[in-house]
């Protein structure tokens, strides 16, 4: 079997990630910060909630995408080309009956669009037409050469989609920035968003076609492979629903029982949260083919052993920005929308608790999808998600958006995490490891709340203007945790081998690094 040239692979994507990320970060920040001052805050509920609302019409999709690039991981090791493009043809056909699927029930619940809405909407909006504008986005997104995607996925070519989203984001912000400004006209915000998602999946499919020009949709898949393939897909429904859930739930509750107004309170600190969670998403999305590769061709002694490092990473960097957003979130929104748009500073742990324990399940599911362990998993994220919905509709009516969030973090540490690492350490790793790793990460967690309390307990005493404030807290920031974790992790093995990938990653430039460490690479 061939590799994949996973660590040039991995560090490509994540750098050309990175950079998407930071912009899609920046930009959409301006862009959020343009509404609020020129359209009114109820406009960033109303884009949150048909967000929401599309995002369970894509609950068609079946988990297609992530099923189809797994079933390309082996013929791609192999080098058959035949097998790849027979597999391109079926995920072509599936994504077109999803854009219909899509488009069907969209359309069916039109008329119930208004009850999602608690309160009032801005003065002249038709909620149906930007609804229907919203949903042909959605449905050209199927439509338009969204199967050539895979190819890149599977390849660990995100950078290209990276570069191609980037320019045709660029046009669109410049675009909607101009209609805010100029025209103050949501209809046209709107269908500039239509018109860029058009542009970027023609973009996307031309690059594909330059890169692999030997792929084109052609041939028959293997009765038996596509009856394993609807298998993942059957396996992938109830991880749909239950993401869905988890992300859409909490929005569309907020809106149905709060308004739009509480709605754009809360997700303007998502915003924040969730900006810093895509910037680490860029590392799961640039490592999944390259360790689903690893599973097929390494030992399971070698996957555990990354798995480790891969733990070890992630904390370290969740870690750090848990501290960050304790420290940093109420003067950062202070000054961004002011007091009157803010929440209490028990939020802020409610959301802080909830960005750590959102990343280290992310870390998990990366696993479980690149060894398409689909069928062991299917139950576990509907049960998870059922327990946040119900508890999100009980204790929302008690404790508003604190319920929101204590029940998502409730229901992924009770039911989602266990259930998930027993999986993982029954299909892919040794069972006898998962006392060990469990003793590895609580290690790690209880130097991240040692790292949150000695860090907060500094930057309380810290009170200028509210800049001064947030750039001395931020100094801080970065200081603190981090050098309690270098002391804390310094001679473990975890640290060792992260630092070797990340020298091997950037080409040998840290072997300075390790001298002065007084290591040498493992």
């Amino acid at each position: 079997m061939a590799k994949i040239e996973r660590t040039k692979n991995a560090t490509r994507n994540i750098i050309f990630g990175v950079i998407l990320k930071v912009y899609q970060i920046l930009v959409p920040f301006l862009m959020r910060t343009a509404m609020i001052y020129l359209m009114g805050v109820q406009y960033l509920g109303l884009n949150s909630l048909f967000a929401s609302v599309l995002q369970v019409l894509n609950l068609a999709e079946l988990g297609v995408g992530s099923a189809m690039i797994y079933s390309m991981y082996k013929p791609i090791a192999e080098d058959n080309n035949t097998a790849i493009c027979a597999l391109m043809k079926l995920y072509r056909t599936y994504y077109r009956i999803i854009g219909f699927i899509i488009a069907a029930v969209g359309l069916a619940l039109t008329p119930f669009i208004p009850k999602l809405i608690s309160g009032d909407v801005p003065q002249g909006i038709n909620i149906y037409v930007l609804y229907l504008l919203n949903l042909g986005a959605t449905v050209l997104s199927y439509w338009l050469f969204a199967y050539k995607n895979s190819i890149l996925q599977a390849h660990q070519r995100v950078d290209v989609v990276s570069k191609v989203t980037l320019v045709t984001s660029t046009v669109q912000y410049a675009l909607q920035l101009l209609v805010l400004w100029a025209f103050k006209n949501y209809y046209l915000y709107v269908v500039v968003l239509l018109a860029i998602q058009a542009l970027t999946n023609i973009t996307t499919a031309i690059c594909a076609d330059k890169l692999y020009p030997q792929f084109k949709p052609a041939g028959q898949v293997a009765t038996e492979e596509k009856k394993a393939i609807n298998g993942r897909i059957k396996d992938l429904f109830t991880s749909k629903i239950g993401s869905i859930i988890y992300d859409s739930a909490d929005t569309i509750v907020i809106s149905s029982f709060l308004g739009l107004t509480a709605l754009a309170v809360y997700q303007n600190y998502f915003y924040i949260l969730n900006a810093i969670t895509s910037l680490i998403t860029v590392v799961f999305f640039a490592c999944t083919a390259g360790i689903g590769n690893s599973i097929v061709v390494e030992t399971k002694e070698k996957n555990y052993r990354d798995f480790n490092k891969f733990t070890f990473i992630i904390c370290w960097g969740a870690g750090f920005c848990s501290v960050c957003l304790l420290c940093l979130y109420q003067p950062f929104m202070e000054l961004w929308v002011g007091k009157n748009l803010m929440l209490s500073f028990s939020a802020v742990i409610c959301f802080v608790v909830y960005f750590f324990v959102r990343q280290m399940n992310s870390l998990f599911n990366m696993y479980k999808d690149a060894s398409g362990m689909w069928h062991e998993d299917r139950f576990r994220p509907l049960v998870a998600a059922l327990t946040n919905l119900i508890l999100n509709l009980i204790l929302v009516q008690f404790i508003g958006i604190y319920g929101i969030l204590i029940s998502t973090v409730v229901a992924i540490i009770c039911v989602g995490m266990p259930w998930l690492l027993h999986n993982l350490f029954t299909v892919i790793f040794e069972r006898k490891y998962l006392l060990d790793y469990l003793k590895k990460l609580l290690y790690y967690c209880i130097i991240i709340l040692i790292s949150c309390v000695v860090t907060y307990a500094i930057c309380a005493k810290i009170n200028f203007g509210l800049l001064t404030t947030l750039i001395v807290r931020g100094i801080v920031c970065v200081l603190i945790p981090n050098v309690i974790y270098l002391a804390a992790y310094k001679k473990k093995m975890e640290f060792k081998d992260s630092l070797t990938l990340i020298n091997k990653m950037t080409k040998g430039k840290l072997k300075g690094l390790f001298s002065k460490l007084g290591m040498t690479e493992c």
